[in-house]
């Protein structure tokens, strides 16, 4: 059995959306010359979430943002009106609301020394606040 390696991928976000990080996360696996194994990804934070989503049509992500910002509104949506945590901004509490709804982990096979992700398939932070924010997502194989 091999050394397990870790690395931690910095993303830059620019508000609410997701971003991919597949090809990043990719060059990572191939460069450990491990034929098989098992990636995991953890986000280090409580604001946003990972996601394995389509990454051909741009408008699945436009639409994946848009239903999670009408599932949870801002605190200052009528809808909203009971959140009592809301003095780090009305995108604050929707933002943890939306992480506990969404994984922060994720778990990826590698076969043939890359990440088995089926055709259409990428890796996405899910950033679920309004301001840019610097975020780390840790990537561990085994």
């Amino acid at each position: 059995m091999g050394m397990s390696k870790q690395t931690t991928f910095t993303i830059q976000t620019n508000g609410q959306g997701l971003y991919e990080v597949t090809r990043d996360v990719g060059r990572w696996v191939t460069a450990q010359n491990q034929e098989i194994g098992l990636l995991t990804l953890f986000v280090q934070h409580t604001s946003c979430s990972l996601l394995i989503q389509e990454n051909a049509d741009p408008d699945v992500q436009t639409d994946m943002t848009t239903f999670f910002k009408r599932l949870v509104p801002d605190s200052n949506h009528p809808s909203m009106s009971y959140l009592t945590h809301i003095y780090e901004g009305p995108d604050d509490m929707p933002a943890h609301i939306k992480a506990a709804l969404t994984p922060v982990s994720l778990t990826i096979p590698v076969t043939k020394g890359k990440m088995a992700l089926g055709t259409w398939q990428g890796i996405y932070l899910f950033e679920h606040r309004d301001h840019p924010h610097t975020r780390r997502v840790i990537a561990h194989l085994i």
